[in-house]
């Protein structure tokens, strides 16, 4: 089976037409269990999101902030494996028929074998990688092996990167560009800022992929003014408190992502 690069392609591709930024969540694999991360990754498709996330997770995550970080320590304490990371994959999309990527560091990956992984996530059904730390000139083992079974490759760009940095990574990536708002760690914060502005403004002027923005935005007000610049808006610690903020209560995380699926999807389309 091939991946599902092209649905989304296709899903931006529709967003855009309407007129709006596809709406990108991030939800951590086997957080609070296997089977409830599955869950939550089908509520924020219920509440609104065009596309999800789905993060592996990591003993060192260097990108992540504290919401992330504890999440990705329950899962792994949980025992969570590669293996629960492509059934929820696998689960997510079956049930939804929407464009779902894996989110990784690279060392989960190369220890797993670039063309293993590569072939088990489009057998479930996957869309891409988003891989934070994997450098553009050390990609094309993991590059040719997504290509060859239908992935897409996302590269993460920040506003430190110089316009030629900018341009050696667009043109080796596909799907989408992750463009980090600022510099830092996820979380939800006061505001985005100008600096994710410039930064998709100079991203733009290197590639046609779309450019999506990422870190900070937790909020319908905040969704719409990076909707304003953006082809999308990617919001994941605001999930993952919400899944936090719940406890045992899984009935009332899920409620929670739903919910603010459902105001951040209303975000995209207003474009502030």
């Amino acid at each position: 089976m091939s991946g599902t690069i092209e649905l989304l392609d296709r899903t931006l591709a529709d967003a855009r037409a309407e007129n709006r930024a596809a709406l990108i969540a991030y939800l951590p694999a086997g957080f609070p269990t296997v089977d409830g991360g599955i869950e939550a990754v089908k509520a924020a498709f219920d509440g609104g999101a065009d596309i999800v996330e789905v993060g592996l997770p990591h003993s060192d995550p260097v990108l992540d902030g504290p919401v992330i970080q504890t999440a990705d320590d329950i899962a792994l304490r949980g025992g969570v494996r590669i293996a629960d990371v492509l059934r929820t994959v696998r689960e997510a999309h079956a049930a939804t028929g929407k464009p779902v990527l894996v989110m990784t560091y690279w060392n989960p990956v190369d220890r797993y074998g670039a063309e293993r992984f590569a072939a088990e996530l489009a057998e479930a059904g996957g869309a891409g990688c988003i891989l934070p730390d994997l450098p553009v000139e050390e990609s094309g083992t993991w590059r040719k092996a997504a290509a060859e079974h239908g992935l897409g490759t996302v590269f993460v760009v920040a506003p430190s990167s110089r316009d030629e940095r900018l341009a050696r990574i667009t043109a080796a990536g596909s799907g989408f560009v992750y463009a980090a708002s600022l510099m830092g760690v996820t979380g939800t914060r006061a505001s985005v800022g100008e600096q994710a502005a410039d930064l998709v403004r100079r991203t733009r002027a290197t590639t046609g992929l779309p450019v999506c923005v990422g870190l900070g935005v937790s909020n319908a007000a905040q969704a719409a003014e990076v909707a304003g610049f953006a082809d999308g808006v990617i919001v994941g610690s605001a999930f993952v408190k919400r899944m936090l903020d719940a406890g045992d209560d899984l009935a009332a995380g899920l409620a929670g992502v739903r919910a603010l699926a459902a105001e951040l999807a209303e975000g995209v389309r207003k474009r502030g």
